[in-house]
């Protein structure tokens, strides 16, 4: 499937520049509406294996939507979850963890597909698809990118003095309109891009290039209608050798899986 096939259309949102409160600092890449660039930030999750024969276009196709940005109306924020109950057929990904099958399984309790499998998309944790189906790509983001998100806002990322990678993240209280009357704020950490020569199982002899590769999603608090979420985060992962990352803030309902807000920013920036 080349990038042609790939185009879309939609409208509104996008990224800004912010400065709010007490912090001087500029806040940047916010996920309010913003005329000028006029995109809307929708969540593009992929559950995949270097184990499985099947994902690999799957994973292509991530990384096609993630650079070319194919659909107007929408900023796609790729996130590529290795889970690892492929790991014992041959061939250990080096980017699985056990935490990318459980929040894989909630989805599928969610949507109630009977179970797991690979390679599958999830998109703004309200739409699902086999993760190599690129027209069910871009209607599903479309549909996604036609609702507008309430405002995330990420500060310049910093090493701690601890060697800890840091931000502040705050964001504005869940919308009245939502069905939900709480959400999650997850702080997600991902690489930039991984590339990795498959030596054994379904894909041996294989080199596959991933983007967006998570490597750790944590619980940073809750966001409710009545009071929104401002809070210096720390990650796990250790900031001086760190290769280049993203940082991805959502904010999840925890009964639907919808996402309500969502934005993204790299270290070192």
């Amino acid at each position: 499937m080349n990038g042609q096939s790939l185009a879309g259309s939609l409208v509104c949102c996008a990224i800004s520049a912010l400065a709010i409160g007490a912090h001087s600092q500029a806040f940047h890449a916010a996920s309010r509406v913003a005329p000028e660039t006029g995109r809307t930030p929708v969540l593009v999750e992929l559950f995949t294996s270097e184990g499985c024969s099947t994902c690999p276009p799957a994973d292509d196709l991530l990384k096609k939507l993630d650079e070319s940005q194919p659909v107007a109306g929408a900023e796609v924020i790729a996130l590529s979850e290795h889970v690892d109950y492929w790991d014992g057929i041959g061939w250990k990904d080096p980017f699985s963890a056990h935490a990318n099958s459980e929040r894989q399984e909630r989805y599928a309790e969610r949507f109630r597909t009977g179970g797991v499998y690979t390679p599958q998309m999830v998109v703004d944790g309200q739409f699902e698809f086999v993760g190599s189906d690129a027209r069910r790509a871009v209607e599903a983001i479309e549909k996604a990118a036609a609702t507008p998100k309430m405002a995330v806002f990420v500060s310049p990322i910093r090493a701690n003095p601890n060697g800890r990678i840091s931000m502040h993240v705050q964001t504005e209280v869940l919308p009245a309109s939502s069905g939900a009357t709480s959400a999650n704020v997850l702080i997600a950490v991902a690489d930039d891009k991984d590339v990795s020569s498959v030596a054994r199982g379904e894909n041996s002899g294989r080199t596959l290039t991933h983007v967006a590769v998570l490597r750790e999603l944590k619980m940073a608090g809750t966001v409710d209608k009545m009071n929104g979420f401002s809070k210096d985060v720390e990650t796990n992962i250790p900031a001086t050798g760190a290769k280049k990352m993203r940082i991805i803030v959502i904010v999840q309902e925890a009964r639907t899986g919808k996402i309500a807000g969502v934005v993204s920013a790299r270290y070192p920036n």
